[in-house]
């Protein structure tokens, strides 16, 4: 099939687009600049030709039309992946609008599937999950533009439209081209640099098994379906347990109530507001809002369904850590051994 990738040059959409060329399909990328293109794949084996990158925006449907032309199915994974309060307006603008934009024109044309790239974010509540995944409630930026995109693909999906959800976790794995707020916690806690975590746990999946569930459902006239992103539901212990394996060196830390994670992360966002947007220590009040719900999601539909089996936390960290000193982020006497 010839599948038309927004988000292609991203962390999780790079890798899609690397899953999809191994199962023999082609991409059609849509990118703000195509010179991202050579950046991000450089080293991954993976060249895309000029004829297949279009160079506009997920907010412009001319842009949208012209990257649907020719193709056969697609795969939206362009979103602004933050926490960081600062970016609440341009995080919920270009999210939904996108959203709504992209899969109703793909769907218009006849493609088939439409993959969403969803996330976990989107399903978190108290009260736990279940069968039906119902939405969750945290009423923050970014987990609100998730919500409010999963409302209009549920919609569409009511109407047997060929509408896939994909939901990884907090995603882990090497190969993140913009060195995003998710890697940079994990090289902060190689660093030392990040010693409290929350009580409450997470769904994590890797970023190449997100990539393997969009290649596994690459297959038109199944209708609407929906798969949680196969991972592991991990604890504060986990997290250090294996980020402390990986890099060879013991990594303490503390466990703190969530109640207070929150009101601490609500004082550093206090604190944050006041400094340039770069300046950015990964500890925001959403993330925290996250680990308290604790919801546990079942990811067995993927498992059986598409065959599929999640990496353990422990190589997605070694991974991830490795890369970060390849590409110059970490020092060398963090390499896992």
């Amino acid at each position: 099939m010839r599948v038309m990738i927004t988000g292609g040059t991203g962390y999780v959409g790079s890798h899609i687009v690397e899953a999809l060329l191994d199962a023999g399909h082609e991409v059609k990328l849509l990118v703000r600049r195509p010179e991202q293109v050579a950046k991000t794949f450089a080293g991954r084996g993976v060249t895309i030709a000029p004829e297949d990158v279009v160079t506009g925006d997920v907010l412009d449907k001319d842009s949208v039309v012209s990257a649907l032309e020719g193709c056969d199915a697609v795969v939206h994974a362009a979103a602004v992946m933050s926490l960081d309060p600062r970016r609440a307006d341009e995080i919920l603008h270009t999210n939904v609008n996108a959203t709504t934009l992209v899969l109703n024109e793909a769907l218009e044309r006849g493609c088939d599937p439409v993959v969403h790239i969803s996330s976990t974010v989107a399903l978190i509540r108290y009260g736990g999950s279940g069968p039906d995944l119902p939405l969750g409630d945290i009423d923050l930026p970014y987990t609100k533009s998730k919500i409010a995109s999963e409302e209009v693909v549920r919609g569409l999906q009511d109407q047997d439209r060929p509408l896939v959800s994909v939901y990884p976790g907090g995603i882990y794995g090497p190969g993140d081209p913009y060195y995003g707020e998710a890697t940079q916690r994990v090289a902060f806690l190689v660093r030392g640099l990040f010693p409290m975590w929350s009580t409450g746990g997470l769904h994590t999946t890797d970023v190449r098994d997100a990539a393997a569930v969009v290649a596994a459902v690459m297959e038109p006239g199944k209708g609407p379906r929906r798969y949680i992103v196969p991972g592991h539901h991990m604890y504060a212990k986990d997290l250090y347990g294996a980020l402390s394996q990986a890099i060879g060196r013991r990594r303490p830390y503390v466990t703190i109530p969530s109640r207070f994670a929150i009101a601490t992360s609500k004082m550093m966002q206090l604190m944050q507001a006041r400094v340039p947007e770069k300046w950015h220590y990964p500890a925001d009040r959403e993330g925290a809002e996250m680990g308290a719900r604790d919801t546990r999601f079942d990811d067995s539909p993927a498992r059986r369904d598409l065959g599929l089996t999640p990496r353990s936390l422990l190589d997605s960290l070694r991974d991830t850590i490795t890369w970060l000193v390849d590409a110059g982020h970490l020092p060398a006497k963090y390499r896992p051994r």
